[in-house]
């Protein structure tokens, strides 16, 4: 990837389906910046605890403190003027207000690396992620291994039965799936009713 070197901010989103190492390419970032000195904060959404409160965590257990927050809007009250990076990890839980967030971050000439997945478990496009695409400078899509055949996974299966689109969970809940073995879930809601026809 080709870094630009300056006073611009940047946006970079790391996307994909569950076990895709989103939170491991972002912490891999992350410590690259930090050998270079860069001052850097780190963020999550505080709904995600399932390995740790406040650092961000990857399924293979490699983890960095940060702060854990509820709403987008108090990363802008939380970053010291002298952050050069600010990396979000699990953006789709955060509400679309994590666009200006960023935008903000980024004109502010800060680097903004923002890591989230990209479609939910019924493969539809997950919160404010589109949006944080279409607005990035760098774009890195990661596959996960399908555990069913081994082929490359960009589908995240859910195991149970729960219908809410977030349902925190890992492997006791979600598989990655490539395209042939991934099940959709059937739809009963109003609007796939009325898009029959």
């Amino acid at each position: 990837m080709q870094i630009i070197h300056g006073r611009s901010g940047w946006i970079e989103v790391i996307c994909g389906p569950m076990f895709s190492g989103k939170s491991e390419e972002l912490i891999k970032r992350i410590r690259r910046a930090q050998i270079a000195k860069r001052r850097v904060q780190i963020f999550k959404h505080g709904m995600d605890a399932r390995y740790d409160a406040t650092s961000i965590v990857s399924h293979s257990q490699q983890s960095l403190p940060g702060n854990a927050v509820s709403k987008v809007e108090d990363i802008l009250d939380l970053v010291d003027d002298r952050t050069e990076l600010v990396a979000i990890d699990e953006a789709q839980f955060f509400s679309d207000e994590i666009v200006s967030v960023t935008n903000k971050l980024a004109n502010l000439g800060k680097r903004v690396i923002v890591a989230g997945l990209d479609l939910d478990y019924r493969a539809e496009p997950f919160g404010p992620m589109p949006q944080l695409l279409c607005s990035a400078e760098y774009v890195t899509k990661q596959l996960a291994i399908c555990m069913e055949c081994g082929d490359p996974a960009n589908f995240t299966q859910r195991l149970t039965k729960s219908t809410d689109q977030i349902v925190v969970g890992a492997a006791e809940i979600y598989e990655a799936r490539c395209r042939r073995h991934f099940e959709p879930p059937a739809r009963n809601d109003s609007k796939a009713d009325s898009a029959g026809g």
